[in-house]
């Protein structure tokens, strides 16, 4: 069997398609990788993208992809929703089949010291990859964002594990590392307050005491196709065999219903495991001893 390890990079560009495009064609023509999705976001000015392909091809790929964004973006005029400290803001290496988490951390660290040296990005290793407990958490890394992050690199405890005390002038810095696979869900609200959605995150993550493996956020959505302003609840899922997507969602709209909102909308944003999916299935349609290994088809056939 053929070894699969998959990378879900954000790069920090979700407007404008010829940019996008230039950086996905990094990944389309690498060989021993595979392009599998990439989801732009105007509003969060940001894009989600997926690819597999074996520790090799993974790596070519991703190198090429942090290089084509270096040229490319210019955190110095973006503006967007979402956190950002670089042009390739994130690349979490997830093992799939064949792979282990220690070829991931391998792996993260191979790429991590390339990207320093060839696209001039300094990187901090995260999750699972982390050489220091503080570094695991993400939001910890990112906290003052790329406006901060020159002087943040200068303080003792805060220098990249490569690339040395500086940041990319355009590009600013990024994470690599290993880590479980990670649901990015949406949740949209019928206000446009973003203190709801703002308040509604602070209860339901992880940090302040509420579901475990949920980190969330609220952000205000600016849809200019359609015209619409919004909130949302924004999350990352890092263990939905722990918290499940259902249970996110009935607390979501619980504490919607306290601030007089009703949640009108989900996303789910580049790909999701299938299980994540029939697990919310079995729940909402209440279904009795219900064997995901044996009665979903695609289950049984494979």
């Amino acid at each position: 069997m053929a070894q699969i390890i998959e990378s879900i990079p954000n790069i920090s560009e979700g407007r404008r398609m010829d940019v996008i495009e230039a950086c996905v064609e990094e990944i389309r023509s690498t060989p021993g990788c595979t392009l599998l999705s990439f989801v732009p976001d105007e509003s969060h000015n940001r894009t989600v993208i997926t690819y597999i392909g074996d520790a090799k091809g993974v790596e070519e790929a991703s190198v090429k992809l942090v290089k084509k964004a270096a040229e490319l973006i210019d955190l110095t005029k973006h503006k967007g929703e979402h956190p950002r400290m670089g042009a390739v803001d994130v690349m979490p290496f997830l093992p799939i089949k064949e792979a282990t988490t220690e070829d991931c951390i391998k792996l993260s660290e191979v790429v991590g010291e390339r990207i320093a040296k060839e696209a001039g990005v300094p990187v901090f290793l995260y999750e699972q990859s982390a050489r220091r407990p503080e570094r695991q958490n993400l939001v910890k890394i990112r906290k003052g964002q790329f406006e901060g992050m020159a002087e943040k690199v200068q303080e003792e405890d805060w220098e990249p594990d490569f690339g040395g005390r500086k940041i990319h002038p355009t590009a600013g810095v990024m994470a690599v590392g290993a880590r479980p696979p990670l649901i990015a869900y949406n949740l949209n609200l019928d206000t446009a307050n973003v203190e709801i959605a703002k308040k509604i995150a602070e209860s339901i993550r992880e940090r302040n005491g509420g579901l475990d493996c949920v980190k969330a956020m609220g952000f205000m959505i600016d849809d200019e196709k359609t015209g619409q302003h919004y909130a949302q609840v924004s999350i990352n899922m890092t263990n939905f065999e722990v918290t499940p997507l259902y249970r996110v969602t009935e607390l979501v709209k619980a504490e919607a219903r306290r601030w007089g909102v009703r949640v009108v909308q989900t996303e789910v944003i580049g790909l999701c495991p299938m299980k994540a999916l029939i697990d919310s299935a079995e729940y909402y349609l209440q279904i009795k001893d219900f064997d995901y290994h044996t009665q979903v088809l695609e289950n049984h056939i494979l």
